[in-house]
């Protein structure tokens, strides 16, 4: 396991706000099954700086960290599997993950460590990321999550 180093001593709540999106489950390299990917840091600091400069619509990638609450699916328009996690300098962030467009991480449990790309959104509570799939009609940057060895995207 990599160990993640703290970026910040102050702690910034991310949670919901609801908006969209993910797709098809693929293997990842059979030489990292199981490991989440390195370039953690900069994926956090991505995070970080936007919700201090109170960005949206930024493109996030190697997010890390370990899943810290799994909330009730949103079934309202698309439906979206919702968890908060916990990145490496102690912030946490809501991830959106529209089962519609991609499977559900079923095994997904507390504690387990996780890898994002997506699109992250500023809000008065903090923010969310979601867009963690590829876009079927082929206009937005595609995006995944990295859980035990698979990409979901």
């Amino acid at each position: 396991m990599i160990p993640l180093l703290p970026l910040a001593t102050t702690a910034i709540l991310f949670y919901p706000s609801a908006s969209p999106a993910l797709l098809a489950k693929s293997v990842i390299d059979e030489s990292r099954q199981g490991v989440v990917v390195a370039g953690t840091v900069d994926g956090n600091q991505q995070v970080l700086d936007a919700y201090r400069a109170r960005q949206s619509d930024v493109i996030v990638e190697n997010v890390v960290g370990v899943v810290e609450r799994l909330l009730a699916d949103d079934n309202e328009g698309s439906r979206h599997q919702r968890f908060i996690m916990r990145m490496g300098n102690g912030n946490t962030l809501l991830v959106v993950h529209n089962i519609d467009l991609a499977p559900r991480i079923d095994s997904l449990r507390v504690g387990d460590r996780i890898s994002v790309k997506g699109e992250y959104e500023w809000n008065d509570r903090g923010g969310l990321v979601h867009w963690t799939h590829h876009d079927p009609r082929g206009v937005h940057e595609g995006g995944w999550i990295d859980h035990e060895g698979w990409r979901y995207q």
